[in-house]
């Protein structure tokens, strides 16, 4: 049976794309510009108002509205205090994750970006509590945020500083006081013993932390390794984009559909990719050629007159 991912982006307003089996629609999901998702998207922000009742603080970032960021969402990295005890306290941090892993070996939460997971495991609780929020964080200082909740109501998006790439087959953490893992979703004993493995062969660097998603749980070590480098390679991008912005500014957008479909939905079971738009079509190559670049060829630009839905 057939297999197609069909992409209808020739109305710059909104983007459409259905995951067809046969004659049997598997998935569907829409963009509109009023409909964009902002979770995922990097941003980097400038704190307006430090609230020690709520030992939170408010910080804008580009959206409608001031984003709401809680102390446990604050790096230790972004305290104004000296590198010694900054270092000390991401030590004790470092340690403190480590001995609730070793208590619960296979409790390794499903992060951002990753299958449906409740907010208590995506973001982990954490412990250390050394300062107030007075103390070591002031306003119009600037730091690199990410969205965790949509903005809802009259309440601004949710907002931590500890990061969260999603790739296709896992999560990368540039900044995480964590060890990596498996996600506890993948409950096959030998497969997990196999992804540990896996991940503790690849060259992660110091302080941050490598994922396998659920979707990885049946991939090869080459596969995870491809998916580890395009990771890399993007907190690179997100790094030198840092570099050359003012807060508050988009540094990274997450919730690009037509990137969120090759990730999430693309597997070595679809025959084809056809998009329809000029855009579209550019980019989702260019998602593929990152992601699984022998696969390339299977993006085709769809040119009838006839919509692409009809």
């Amino acid at each position: 049976m057939t297999k197609r991912l069909l992409i209808d982006a020739r109305q710059s307003e909104e983007t459409r794309v259905v995951l067809l089996s046969g004659t049997r629609i598997e998935d569907f999901d829409y963009e509109t510009d009023n409909r964009k998702q902002l979770k995922g998207n990097v941003y980097l922000a400038r704190v307006t108002r430090v609230e020690p009742s709520l030992q939170a603080a408010f910080v804008e970032y580009g959206g409608n509205r001031q984003g709401f960021l809680a102390f446990s969402e604050i790096h230790p990295d972004y305290y104004r205090i000296p590198v010694e005890d900054r270092e000390a306290l991401v030590a004790a941090e470092r340690e403190s994750e480590e001995d609730d892993d070793a208590q619960d070996p296979d409790d390794t939460p499903e992060t951002l970006g990753g299958e449906d997971a409740d907010e208590e495991e995506i973001r982990p609780r954490r412990q250390i509590r050394r300062y107030k929020i007075q103390e070591v964080v002031s306003r119009k200082q600037i730091m690199l945020v990410q969205v965790v909740k949509e903005e809802r109501g009259n309440k601004g998006a949710a907002l931590t500083t500890y990061l969260s790439l999603a790739g296709r087959y896992c999560v990368l953490m540039p900044n995480s006081t964590r060890r990596g893992g498996v996600s506890r979703k993948i409950t096959n004993a030998a497969d997990r013993k196999r992804l540990k493995t896996i991940v503790g062969g690849l060259d992660v660097q110091d302080g941050m932390a490598v994922i396998v998603r659920t979707a990885g749980a049946k991939r090869t070590k080459t596969e995870i390794a491809r998916d580890y480098a395009y990771l890399s390679k993007r907190w690179d991008e997100i790094r030198s984009h840092t570099l050359a912005s003012q807060a508050p500014s988009l540094i990274h957008e997450e919730g690009d559909l037509v990137k969120r479909s090759i990730r999430d939905l693309y597997t070595s079971e679809v025959d084809e990719v056809l998009v329809e738009g000029d855009d579209a079509y550019k980019e989702a190559r260019a998602q593929m050629k990152m992601l699984i670049p022998s696969h390339v060829k299977r993006v085709q630009k769809y040119d009838d007159p006839m919509p692409i839905f009809q």
